[in-house]
């Protein structure tokens, strides 16, 4: 089996601790500008998301290119080719990972707070502020850490089994 086979888990676990930290980063950035009514754009500060989409590859185009690299698409002569057309697994793709498409602005409506001594008051009173949710933003930065956290197990465990092999 070439070795670069043993480094996919890795990469897998790498691309979601990449992503996780991109979203808490701009979760920090959205919990502290959660009162700008400022921005360099003009007006409020709008919340930000992230977008996440999978980094998938075809599986029979995966197969194929680990197959050739070993002497062909059989496992020993005589065998059946790998894979069947039949098998519905050779037309799925399997995810590599995940990879973050975009940061977005959340086109939700802005709160306006009535507070007729705020300087960027309009005339009846109201300010356009930010439309982040602290609470929402706080359950989204669990929700990463905790993402963040299963990758560090998973690249963890996937490294201690490449140690154990090593070691065969």
């Amino acid at each position: 089996m070439p070795l670069v086979g043993f480094f996919t888990g890795l990469d897998i676990s790498a691309s979601g601790l990449r992503a996780q930290r991109i979203r808490q980063n701009v979760i920090s950035s959205n919990l502290a500008n959660a009162e700008t009514t400022r921005t360099a754009e003009g007006g409020p500060y709008r919340r930000q998301r992230v977008q996440l989409e999978a980094d998938p590859v075809e599986f029979d185009q995966f197969l194929v290119k680990e197959q050739d690299k070993i002497g062909g698409r059989k496992t020993q002569n005589g065998h059946m080719n790998i894979p069947q057309p039949e098998w519905p697994l050779a037309q799925e793709n399997i995810g590599s990972g995940v990879k973050v498409a975009g940061i977005v602005k959340d086109d939700a409506p802005l709160r306006m707070v009535y507070d007729p001594s705020h300087p960027d008051a309009d005339e009846k009173g109201y300010v356009a502020m930010p439309n982040v949710n602290v609470i929402e933003e706080m359950v989204d930065m669990i929700t990463a850490s905790r993402a963040y956290e299963a990758n560090v197990t998973a690249f963890n465990s996937t490294k201690a089994m490449l140690t154990k092999a090593l070691e065969l």
